[in-house]
């Protein structure tokens, strides 16, 4: 039987409007230093949408934008598409594996922004993706786990600490020395920090867990954690070439311990994805 998903439509429209206006920020001569609530001097980008953010955030907002704009958004629609068209179990994993990186990226913007004319949009996004998921997520039935190899496991593992150690030594150094992050900007807190650390790097073990158990839902965190290591191997290269051209100092250390590292893990994801829908694609909804 086929569907409609009207919040599926409502999000694509929403991620349009928030990536392309990010994409139509792109200026990289407008910029102007003010000093901080810590006392540190920053430099505020001053253009766009991204006008009253710190420069080094709003070119990685930029490269996020183009990502999603010219990714992402074709990846939605597709994917949307063959949930119309099939309506099986396997498109709903894709959907629901699609709208949970929307989220991530919804609750970055939304959270980890400077305040801007787009802050409703941000809300509608990240609600629509929210609940767009959960409804995936709740007209599934998925029973049979998908199996779990050698290779996967660790991959899993190795994902959920990389994301740690990508961002903890930043903040034991502040701990120690009684210092904010030295990217802080005009921000209070780190929202990616959070996101990583608190969610993604603990679903991946989650994940482990109950695809050891035959746990169908580990199949459901899967299918998202991949789809997610996925887009941000991409969005590292997107990234990577707006801070490029922007003008940002990139210590060579920085762009191998971490960018690097993100697009490798993301190469690893498509692998085990394309190997996990190989596995799964028979079961068809009844």
């Amino acid at each position: 039987m086929k569907r409609r998903d009207y919040l599926a439509i409502i999000t694509i429209i929403l991620l349009i409007i928030s990536s392309l206006a990010g994409v139509l920020s792109i200026d990289f001569s407008s910029s102007y230093e003010i000093t901080n609530q810590y006392g540190h001097i920053v430099e505020i980008y001053g253009h766009g949408i991204y006008a009253y953010d710190s420069y080094f955030q709003a070119t990685i907002s930029i490269g996020t934008d183009v990502c999603i704009f010219f990714v992402v958004v074709p990846m939605f629609i597709y994917t949307y598409i063959n949930y119309i068209r099939e309506g099986d179990k396997v498109s709903k994993l894709k959907l629901a594996a699609v709208y949970a990186v929307t989220l991530y990226y919804a609750a970055s913007i939304g959270f980890g922004l400077t305040y801007n004319k787009l802050f409703l949009v941000y809300v509608a996004l990240f609600a629509c993706s929210l609940f767009g998921m959960f409804k995936c997520i709740k007209n599934m039935r998925w029973e049979k786990a998908v199996s779990i190899s050698k290779g996967l496991k660790i991959f899993l593992i190795l994902s959920g600490i990389a994301l740690i150690v990508a961002w903890l030594p930043d903040i034991i150094l502040t701990i120690i020395e009684g210092t904010t992050l030295p990217l802080i900007g005009v921000y209070t807190t780190a929202i990616t920090y959070i996101l990583d650390m608190g969610i993604i790097s603990p679903i991946c073990f989650v994940c482990i867990y109950l695809l050891s158990k035959k746990d169908g839902l580990g199949t459901i965190l899967l299918a998202t954690l991949l789809k997610a290591c996925v887009v941000v191997g991409i969005m590292m290269i997107t990234q990577t070439i707006s801070q490029t051209i922007g003008g940002c100092d990139l210590p060579i250390i920085a762009v191998i311990t971490k960018s690097l590292s993100f697009v490798l893990l993301g190469g690893f994801a498509y692998y085990f994805e394309r190997k996990m829908y190989k596995e799964i694609s028979y079961e068809k909804e009844l």
